[in-house]
């Protein structure tokens, strides 16, 4: 399945323990999401983390849309990742960061922001973009990922202004975290891997508004 695969690129990249398996907890049918997702929500959604707190702890469940996953099936992105299959894969991906790093939180009983959730969904985004695609090539670094993830952007018309400037503060603290990998980590088209996963490993683990405030603060 794509996505346990996804959380098993996550789990390696950030040298975690296996948690809570992505396919116990995910949901494909748009159908099952009435009387659960946000009324308020008119966006159509094709992947979406859905958190509750009950009597015995949160209750996850995750939403990826089955289409999105069986076109990733069908273009495996660990094979080759390309235009065709980029936009699946980052929808993909964003929803099982989300997941990935709900699960690694709440197990150990620190606090969740949204804002943190996206911050490290933006980076993950980019950092399994650039190693999948280094993999694939001849090794170099892909300097146009950074333009292709970030400059490209754009956010849903349909926001709030409360999600506008969260999904803002997001992706501008992760452009610049990621714009500090890349100075600081690349050379000659080349990256450093050993110091690239331990700065990636440390950031991973910051919490809260530590995350955000570290990562405007390296840049």
């Amino acid at each position: 399945m794509i996505a346990r695969r996804l959380q098993l690129l996550l789990e390696t990249l950030y040298d975690l323990d296996p948690s809570c398996d992505v396919g116990d907890f995910l949901v494909t049918d748009r159908r099952h999401l009435r009387g659960v997702a946000p009324c308020n929500d008119e966006r159509f959604l094709d992947e979406q983390l859905l958190m509750t707190q009950t009597e015995e702890g949160a209750a996850l469940s995750l939403f990826i849309d089955a289409t999105v996953l069986q076109r990733l099936e069908r273009h495996d992105p660990e094979c080759a990742l390309n235009e065709d299959n980029l936009a699946d894969f980052c929808t993909a991906l964003e929803g099982v960061s989300h997941f990935q790093y709900a699960c690694w939180r709440l197990q150990r009983d620190h606090a969740l922001s949204l804002l943190e959730l996206e911050t490290q969904a933006e980076v993950d985004k980019f950092v399994l973009t650039v190693l999948l695609l280094v993999r694939q090539g001849d090794g170099a670094y892909p300097a146009y990922a950074f333009a292709r993830l970030f400059d490209a952007a754009r956010f849903d018309a349909r926001l709030t202004p409360e999600q506008f400037d969260r999904y803002h503060r997001a992706h501008s603290s992760a452009a610049r975290y990621c714009r500090f990998l890349e100075r600081r980590f690349v050379s000659r088209g080349r990256a450093r891997i050993e110091g690239l996963l331990r700065e990636l490993r440390k950031f991973y683990r910051l919490g809260n508004a530590a995350k955000v405030d570290y990562a405007m603060a390296v840049a």
